[in-house]
């Protein structure tokens, strides 16, 4: 079955990087594009990152253009975002995404705090 684990969040001060990873599982993951969500509570969940099959197109949301970078590596099936200049308002639980046939898979999360 269709699984998506992300990893590489945490605490980082304003101004830091980080970079998270989804790892992918269950499907031909270089045959589809990948996306990255985020969300705060009491809030709907934001696009952030998307990229295509092959990683030759990605596309991002204006708030974190220039300052976020999507990318895959097909041979490991995994999706990256890192994340420089980090701002507060980044903080929130991140979620890889893959829409497969007619199904969208989510992963589970990882919490990214951008916090002095």
């Amino acid at each position: 079955q269709v699984q998506l684990v992300e990893s590489g969040g945490g605490l980082v001060q304003p101004g830091g990087s980080l970079k998270l990873s989804c790892a992918a599982s269950g499907f031909t993951f270089s045959s589809v594009g990948m996306t990255w969500y985020r969300q705060t509570p009491g809030k709907e969940r934001e696009l952030v990152a998307a990229i295509s099959s092959t990683g030759g197109s990605t596309n991002y949301a204006n708030s974190v253009k220039g300052r976020f970078t999507i990318s895959r590596d097909n041979a490991k099936n995994t999706v990256y975002l890192q994340m420089n200049s980090l701002k507060p308002e980044d903080t929130a639980m991140y979620y890889c995404k893959v829409a497969y046939g007619p199904s969208r898979y989510w992963g589970q999360g990882t919490q990214v705090t951008v916090s002095s």
